[in-house]
């Protein structure tokens, strides 16, 4: 179940975050007791929250709730309304400029309200596929009680805090410590996990192997970089490998996954008519 040919791909804001060249946190740093990591995924509890709105959730947030959304063992919807779908109503306007008060405040109620119903925090896009099992294996060698992040702070694919990364990422913004001093969502939390002394768990597999990347897999497994190289890659704490080296066996979350080769192609809502050609075979005018 674990062996998934994938990778994890974080879509990222084009913005350098402090803490991307701070030293990550080493599994064996951090490790649970033999005792309670024999209990593996039986005893990991994760609850995700997902980031959507009202136009999203017959499109994507309902197909989430019917597929991966199920493994989890607290699901939350957090939107600017309220809807029998359900949603929790944010206190925050639509739109990308608010994202970034969006998940202030969804960590916020969700503190408030849930915290003692999981031991990791899952926060992911209504874009977004995430193989649940696989990441519960994962962060079930990690000790949810120390100050612990894994991903990338921003949304696409996005990121997991332990219990210990949500009671300090609450506390630094209650206290001051925390500022809000950009909407900037990947600077301003990184930095704050940063203040409050959130380390950044290395979420590399066994064999060193990535497993957030902020393109499409085929930009690694064929080396279609575009070029020059993004300044994320260039910054990022680990040499980034390109080729079929590039990318880990265990896939958490994928953001915006498509068969490779897929392209979009037209407008489902675009008016097509079917013409008949001579050798009986329909063909599309649009």
């Amino acid at each position: 179940i674990f062996k998934v040919s994938s990778c994890i791909f974080s879509f990222t804001e084009h913005y350098q975050s402090a803490f991307i060249k701070q030293p990550h946190v080493s599994l064996a740093s951090h490790v649970q007791g033999k005792s309670s990591a024999a209990n593996s995924s039986h005893t990991t509890r994760i609850l995700c929250w997902i980031m959507t709105g009202p136009k999203n959730l017959e499109s994507r947030t309902k197909h989430i709730r019917e597929t991966w959304a199920k493994r989890c063992d607290r699901v939350l919807y957090m939107s600017s309304v309220k809807t029998d779908f359900p949603t929790v109503e944010l206190n925050v306007s639509e739109g990308r400029d608010n994202l970034y008060w969006k998940t202030i405040r969804a960590f916020q109620y969700i503190h408030e309200h849930h915290f003692d119903e999981a031991d990791w925090f899952l926060k992911a896009d209504d874009d977004t596929f995430v193989v649940i099992e696989n990441l519960r294996y994962t962060l079930s060698k990690y000790d949810p009680e120390k100050p612990l992040y894994l991903g990338y702070m921003s949304g696409g694919a996005g990121y997991v805090l332990s219990k210990e990364a949500l009671r300090r990422f609450i506390k630094g913004f209650d206290s001051g410590e925390c500022t809000h001093f950009s909407t900037i969502e990947d600077m301003a939390l990184g930095k704050c996990m940063e203040t409050m002394k959130v380390e950044p768990a290395d979420s590399r597999d066994m064999k060193g192997r990535q497993t957030f990347h902020p393109y499409p897999p085929d930009h690694y497994l064929v080396r279609q970089f575009p070029r020059p190289r993004p300044w994320f890659l260039l910054y990022e704490h680990y040499t980034p490998v390109e080729g079929p080296g590039c990318c880990s066996d265990l896939v958490y979350l994928t953001y915006h996954l498509r068969p490779y080769g897929y392209k979009y192609r037209f407008n489902p809502d675009e008016h097509i008519e079917l013409n008949q050609q001579e050798d009986g075979d329909p063909w599309v005018k649009y």
